[in-house]
């Protein structure tokens, strides 16, 4: 008997007569653009139960991802191309379908976005550093100093760099980049001088302001690379400002008074 098959919204079924005893062999394909996930549903109830299920995909790419409450391959190939995965289950009893999560193009505007929203927190850690090695050193800055220092005086550029430098291959990405860096080396070795500019700042910015940046370029692990960047820094602050008097450190001197002319 032929399959009739009958469209629907969204979905495609079908009725066919299969004598007692014979086998039916069932083959589906179909070609479409634009899928940004791919979901196999063992039927409309939360919990279904099939019985000698197998599932045999073949991917040609390699980062493979499966949402949130779905079931992972029971076996899984590397492949020169992709993935050959298997979904074999003799009894199943789930409520949870076969997923497979496509690989997208990374886009700059939203990735850019989130950069910026975080982008306090590595400014926090960049001058806190700053804080601790000119305070060790011995280096006197007024808090004007630190306003001026031009990712927090100009956010608006900083913002507009990040949102060009998210694509980390292309020319203008590297000019931008090595602006940032000159923004702030420029500044600091009049204020400072050479030396300390292109040394210590210039490593305190590129781990705190470029290595934060990158750590969004991890997707899955952006919030573990933040966070052992985190813990080794308080850790290397703690062991470097153990032994110092803080109270010595920062205390205000006043001037003695000119000695009056008899």
């Amino acid at each position: 008997m032929p399959l009739l098959i009958k469209n629907e919204k969204n979905s495609a079924s079908g009725i066919t007569k299969v004598a007692a005893g014979k086998i039916a062999t069932l083959k589906v394909g179909y070609h479409s653009q634009g899928l940004s996930d791919w979901h196999y549903s063992f039927g409309n109830n939360d919990v279904a139960q099939v019985q000698n299920f197998t599932l045999n995909m073949k991917t040609n790419f390699k980062d493979i991802n499966f949402p949130d409450n779905t079931l992972s391959p029971s076996e899984k190939h590397e492949t020169a191309s992709g993935w050959d995965l298997k979904w074999s289950y003799k009894n199943l009893v789930s409520g949870y379908q076969i997923a497979m999560e496509m690989p997208e193009k990374m886009q700059p505007g939203p990735l850019a976005g989130k950069i910026s929203f975080f982008a306090p927190v590595s400014l926090f850690f960049f001058f806190f550093i700053m804080f601790i090695i000119t305070t060790m050193r011995g280096i006197e800055l007024h808090p004007m100093n630190y306003f001026s220092w031009p990712p927090p005086s100009f956010p608006f550029i900083y913002y507009w760099l990040t949102w060009w430098t998210t694509c980390p291959f292309t020319r203008p990405s590297r000019y931008l980049r090595s602006s940032r860096f000159f923004l702030v080396v420029s500044y600091l070795r009049l204020v400072i001088g050479i030396q300390f500019a292109t040394r210590e700042a210039a490593i305190a910015q590129f781990v705190y302001l470029v290595l934060f940046s990158y750590a969004f370029f991890l997707k899955g692990f952006t919030g573990l690379a933040i966070t052992i960047g985190s813990v080794v820094t308080l850790f290397v602050v703690m062991q470097v400002t153990g032994r110092i008097h803080w109270a010595q450190k920062l205390a205000v001197t006043t001037p003695e008074p000119a000695s009056q002319l008899s």
